[in-house]
């Protein structure tokens, strides 16, 4: 239902409001018909609605690509940044406002190829907040350049004879920096898992890094439609303190338990290309959050007023 109690009621303690997903629609999302984005968008409205988040408290941020379009789309606060920068943006907001609930959108060339230094110090940082990444192996947005998660041999516009390098393998990259505390793995033709391992990464306390398998219908369609076809392409990586969907067996015969707080041998599935894997394959909430180890001075209103005007002072002429 719509929120019935006011912001004002909300912030006096008085807070009855009961939020759907109908309350976190932004405006009409224009992404191609039959992009994953899509089912990604609504996983992310559904989980707000599951968690109960309040909209006031909580911010999208992205950079640049179809992606990164997602706080457009979402009734929540949001920064559309520049290209690659998201985590930066993202970073400063936890450090000055560790009471919002912030969820980062980037795309493949958006996160490991502009933004790859600021990905890698983010997952050292471990802040608490939720980072996607959709991975469609193609800088989609920009018209079918080669990103650095693009297959080996498949043509693109920037590299139409096919990709000259092994892909990047974000999970990989992930588990190798120090750190690191949350990394999963999820396919957007699969909604239930999704869904699901979204919930697991809002509920970790730390950098929850979750990568995306997506099609582009435009310039990737093929990319994993092997493995939408034949359900045995993929294996569901399971464990309570993980992501566990038992109404997913029926369907997807190849399982494994794995506990996510095995790091060694989450590393070793991560490099698995086959059958892929979908779940968590690493979380440890020990690990130290920089929010809470770095100190943030508060200011008032009046402070930063005066201090801002006083800054300004120094340049009058």
């Amino acid at each position: 239902m719509i929120a019935t109690c006011s912001l004002l009621q909300a912030s006096l303690g008085g807070d009855e409001r009961v939020f759907s997903m109908q309350d976190y629609e932004g405006a009409q999302a224009r992404w191609c018909s039959g992009c994953g984005d899509h089912a990604v968008l609504t996983a992310a409205q559904r989980l707000l609605a599951e968690e109960q988040l309040k909209p006031e408290t909580t911010v999208f941020v992205s950079g640049i690509g179809c992606s990164s379009r997602f706080p457009h789309y979402m009734r929540t606060y949001g920064f559309h940044g520049l290209h690659g920068r998201a985590l930066p943006v993202a970073t400063g907001i936890k450090l000055h406002r560790p009471d919002l609930d912030v969820f980062v959108t980037m795309g493949d060339g958006d996160c490991t190829s502009i933004g790859a230094a600021h990905w890698i110090h983010a997952i050292r940082y471990n802040m608490d907040m939720v980072v996607v990444m959709l991975d469609n192996g193609i800088y989609g947005l920009t018209k079918n350049q080669t990103s650095p998660t693009t297959p080996e041999g498949y043509p693109s516009y920037t590299q139409p004879h096919g990709s000259f390098l092994p892909p990047m393998n974000p999970l990989q990259a992930t588990l190798g920096v120090t750190n690191a505390s949350f990394v999963a793995q999820t396919a957007e033709w699969v909604p239930q898992h999704l869904f699901a391992t979204l919930q697991a990464a809002n509920r970790h306390k730390g950098f929850s890094f979750v990568r995306i398998l997506q099609r582009c219908p435009e310039y990737t369609p093929d990319l994993f439609q092997l493995a939408v076809k034949k359900p045995d392409k993929l294996m569901l990586i399971e464990h309570e303190d993980g992501v566990l969907v038992p109404d997913l067996h029926e369907i997807y015969k190849n399982r494994r338990s794995h506990d996510p707080r095995d790091i060694e041998i989450g590393r070793r599935l991560a490099e698995q290309n086959e059958p892929i894997p979908l779940g968590v394959l690493f979380r440890d909430e020990s690990r130290p959050r920089y929010e809470e180890t770095r100190r943030v001075r508060k200011f008032s209103a009046e402070d930063k007023v005066k201090r801002l005007n006083e800054e300004l002072d120094t340049y009058a002429v």
